[in-house]
C-alpha cells in the first residue's frame, strides 16, 4: 500500500493516499473534458477541502513526470490535460474512487470555473462618497449584452473586498433571484 499521504486541511471522507488523489486528478480533467491550470485544480480541491494542497500539487507533478498529463502553453499560464494513455486507464478505474468524492469534485469545478467566467466577463467599479462609504457597482455580461448592473451601498472600505468576493461566489443565484422576483405573478 502506498504511504498515506499528509491530512492537514483535509474534510473527513477525503483523499490522503497519493494514488487516489492521482485518479481524482485524472478522473476531473477526463470529466471535464478541457485542460485546467495547477492553480485551477488545487482551487477545485480545496472548494471543499477533499485533498492536501501539497500532496495534490505531488501528484499533478508525478503525473506530469510519468507522461499521464500533457502540458502546453496558453498565453502565460500551463494548462493540463490528460494523455490518451491516461484517459483509457481512467476510465476503467474511475469507479474506485468514491462516488460522493466524483461529484463533489466536478461539482466543485463547475463552481470554480462558473466564478472564474463571471470574474472575467464583469465589470466592478468603486465609487467613494462625499458623505462615506462607497458605491460598489457590478456589471454582468454575457456574449456582449450587458445582464445586470447592481449598485450597492458598503459603509467600510474594508467591507469591499469583501463584497466583491460574496458577489462572484453568488452572481448566478442572485441574478436568478432577481429575475425571480420580478417576474411573478
Amino acid at each position: 500500500m502506498e504511504q498515506q499521504s499528509f491530512s492537514e486541511g483535509i474534510a473527513p471522507g477525503g483523499l490522503r493516499e497519493q494514488t487516489e488523489i492521482k485518479l481524482l486528478v485524472c478522473y476531473l480533467l477526463k470529466s471535464l473534458d478541457r485542460p485546467l491550470s495547477r492553480a485551477q485544480i488545487n482551487e477545485i480541491l480545496q472548494e471543499y477541502p477533499i485533498a492536501n494542497y501539497f500532496e495534490v500539487n505531488q501528484a499533478m507533478s508525478d503525473l506530469v513526470k510519468n507522461g499521464n498529463l500533457i502540458c502546453e502553453l496558453e498565453g502565460e499560464e500551463e494548462m493540463m490535460s490528460l494523455s490518451a494513455r491516461a484517459r483509457f486507464d481512467v476510465a476503467a478505474i474511475e469507479n474506485s474512487l468514491p462516488r460522493a468524492i466524483r461529484e463533489k469534485a466536478v461539482r466543485a469545478a463547475w463552481a470554480v470555473l462558473s466564478r472564474e467566467r463571471i470574474r472575467r466577463e464583469s465589470k466592478v467599479e468603486v465609487a467613494e462618497l462625499e458623505q462615506g462609504g462607497f458605491h460598489v457597482t457590478f456589471t454582468v455580461f454575457d456574449v456582449g449584452i450587458e445582464l445586470m448592473k447592481l449598485t450597492v451601498y458598503v459603509a467600510e472600505r474594508d467591507q469591499i473586498e469583501r463584497v466583491k468576493r460574496n458577489f462572484f461566489d453568488h452572481a448566478v443565484e442572485l441574478y436568478s433571484d432577481i429575475i425571480a422576483s420580478l417576474t411573478v405573478d
